[in-house]
């Protein structure tokens, strides 16, 4: 059996019962390392979990997936995601892999920021389409999010920002020459991506466009969802990109505009006060 497992948002204890029963079951467990990250690390989930696990980066489950499925058939197969396995897109063809080599799988289901966003307080039902903000280079700034952003803005929508990561990559440099160096993790924070929405904003008004955000926009920033010190802050879209959130894993959410009475209410425990000289106000759990 070829086992895809949901760890959650925490720490290793946020794997389910049934979860970590197939993971002690395995021959093989991998860990897939590239689309989030635990609080903790492979060695603290390597003793709770009671199995060594085998890093899968990028490269593996997308070009070698014969490889991670190798005698599937005839043992059984553990593939680690956190969050949920279905979270990311790619994981899918896992599946689709595994099927036409004929082996079984099973899914096991987790917590994934998808719903756990819930926690600030915005009602699910009234999310649209999640987008995507990467890391911009001085040669490439991308924008064409942002068409998705306006789209749910104007159906009263909210949007969730999942921000980007970087794990094992390669300089242009290395790359070129081939070289199997790679950068240090780069985690993208609500900082760094308000201050690139609000470029688009200045450069959208130069075109002479209406942007569909401003720097007022109401946004919630999120850290360490489902961890005992994630953080949430409710202000502008100005004020998310100065307001101090700590550590990695962040996401944004810039909201759609009219607000639930009880939705008003919930992002009023997490407002940063206007003039703090701490641009903070955050809650916990």
């Amino acid at each position: 059996m070829f086992y895809m497992i949901g760890l959650g948002l925490g720490d290793a204890k946020d794997i389910t019962v049934k979860g970590l029963e197939a993971v002690r079951r395995c021959s093989r467990v991998y860990l897939e390392a590239y689309t989030s990250v635990l609080t903790v690390g492979k060695e603290v989930l390597e003793e709770f979990y009671e199995r060594k696990l085998i890093l899968a980066d990028r490269e593996e489950v997308e070009q070698e997936a014969d490889n991670i499925l190798k005698d599937a058939d005839i043992s059984d197969v553990a593939f680690l995601v956190v969050g949920d396995p279905f979270g990311a897109t790619t994981h899918s063809a896992l599946i689709l892999r595994a099927t036409k080599l004929g082996i079984p799988y099973r899914v096991i289901h987790n917590a994934s920021i998808m719903n756990a966003v819930g926690c600030c307080g915005l009602q699910l039902y009234k999310f649209g389409e999640t987008v995507s903000i990467v890391f911009w280079t001085d040669t490439w700034k991308p924008e064409s999010f942002f068409d998705r952003v306006k789209k749910n803005r104007q159906n009263g929508t909210h949007t969730l920002c999942l921000l980007d990561i970087k794990v094992k990559e390669q300089s242009v440099e290395n790359l070129i020459r081939g070289r199997k160096i790679y950068e240090p993790p780069r985690y993208m924070s609500v900082n760094q991506a308000a201050q690139q929405l609000l470029e688009i904003v200045q450069n959208q008004r130069i075109r002479g466009e209406e942007p569909a955000v401003t720097e007022e926009t109401l946004c919630v920033g999120l850290a360490r969802v489902g961890a005992e010190d994630q953080k949430i802050a409710a202000g502008t879209l100005q004020q998310m990109s100065t307001v101090d959130l700590g550590g990695p894993l962040h996401s944004l959410i810039i909201t759609g505009g009219s607000l639930h009475p009880l939705e008003m209410e919930m992002l009023s425990l997490f407002t940063i006060p206007e003039n703090s000289s701490e641009s903070q106000r955050t809650g916990g759990p």
